[in-house]
């Protein structure tokens, strides 16, 4: 098959989307929940929207956290959406701190579909990919779904309760939303070889992750001065994580999961393809963003903020959510919270606060403004 015959299929599906996007003006809100304790985080996120003057609501849920946030995101659902629908549930990776709390979405809640990856199903297509050749099909098969089994729990669960169950790759579109990244072949022929969770693959090499951790020394910054690598490098169970945009009122809302810098440069090549019909190019679009993987500085790098957000020194006219623990002492991390700050953002974490960006939607009693994090001019330095 030709390629680009493929490409331009693909591109069908965000094309079509923000073009009819762009001519509705809509109403929505964006709640990312307080998940983790300590150093730990994770992502738990409710989305509701609907096109102004209906009361026609959509509503989705990106990722549960823990069980504990998965019961809190089912309470703040029935609270403040005030019902116990959801129609879109999805899964952006098989990380514990971002599926396990779905399990109590999936089984407290009626849902209508659910998005996850389920690389047992291609198990003939990449068995070739890995070293032990005695492996058979159905002995992946089965490794698989025990090393994702917070992913296989929720097929399962579906399954049982006769939700329908769809595949978030590059090209296909979640209610009002496109999926950005991954695409189907980079994510079973790249990314599942090298999975943390998958058999070893042929080819092994050190895990970044396998790496003693050096303590942490300060260095100076300021707002012409970014001390942020451009190789920063993390796992591909995180890069593996969806990434999905819209436009509403004629500004992209953009979730990224754990993504890193592989899979947001797809995802701004995906959006670049379409640029003929788009026009505009993202960073002109973006007003809000998810911080990648909780402000990992190994995420993200100067060179895509500059594609994803524009260049250095602007006034601040977009908000950074990013899901930090309560306690953390590495998230999200400040040289990484600056990046975002210099390049026009708000940034505001949950550590452990629910917060909440929203326009045109009902006035939550007793809520009040978040303060956003400050630049720092001592941040966290490298080797």
């Amino acid at each position: 098959m030709n390629p680009l015959v493929v490409v331009i299929g693909l591109g069908i599906g965000i094309n079509y989307l923000i073009k009819k996007l762009r001519g509705k003006k809509m109403n929505f809100e964006i709640d990312f929940l307080p998940v983790g304790n300590g150093d730990t985080s994770g992502d738990a996120i409710a989305v509701r929207y609907c096109e102004d003057g209906t009361n026609d609501y959509k509503i989705m849920v990106i990722d549960g956290g823990t069980k504990d946030s998965g019961q809190a995101l089912v309470d703040h659902i029935k609270k403040y959406y005030e019902t116990d629908y959801v129609d879109y549930v999805v899964n952006t990776h098989p990380d514990q701190d971002h599926a396990s709390g779905l399990s109590i979405v999936m089984e407290q809640l009626e849902v209508g579909e659910l998005w996850i990856h389920r690389p047992w199903l291609y198990v003939d297509e990449i068995i070739h990919h890995f070293k032990d050749q005695r492996m058979t099909e159905e002995s992946l098969e089965r490794r698989l779904k025990e090393k994702f089994s917070s992913s296989y729990a929720l097929e399962e669960l579906a399954e049982e309760k006769g939700v329908d169950i769809f595949e978030p790759y590059q090209g296909k579109q979640i209610g009002e939303f496109g999926v950005m990244s991954p695409s189907k072949n980079w994510y079973l022929h790249t990314l599942i070889p090298d999975f943390n969770k998958t058999p070893d693959k042929k080819a092994a090499v050190e895990s970044i992750f396998e790496k003693a951790l050096n303590a942490i020394k300060s260095v100076f910054e300021s707002l012409s001065t970014e001390t942020l690598k451009e190789d920063g490098e993390t796992s591909a169970d995180n890069e593996s994580s969806v990434i999905l945009y819209t436009e509403f009122n004629n500004k992209g809302i953009m979730f990224t999961g754990d993504a890193g810098i592989q899979a947001l440069n797809k995802a701004i090549d995906y959006y670049d393809m379409n640029s003929v019909v788009l026009s505009d190019a993202i960073s002109e679009k973006i007003g809000f963003i998810q911080v990648p993987h909780h402000g990992s500085r190994r995420n993200v790098s100067p060179d895509v903020l500059d594609k994803l957000l524009g260049n250095k020194g602007q006034l601040e006219n977009k908000i950074a959510f990013v899901s930090a623990g309560k306690d953390s002492t590495v998230h999200p991390r400040k040289v990484v919270v600056n990046a975002f700050i210099r390049r026009g953002c708000k940034v505001c974490a949950t550590q452990k606060n629910l917060i909440y960006h929203y326009h045109n939607m009902p006035d939550r009693e007793s809520w009040s403004s978040i303060t956003p994090l400050e630049f720092s001019n001592e941040v966290e330095g490298y080797d």
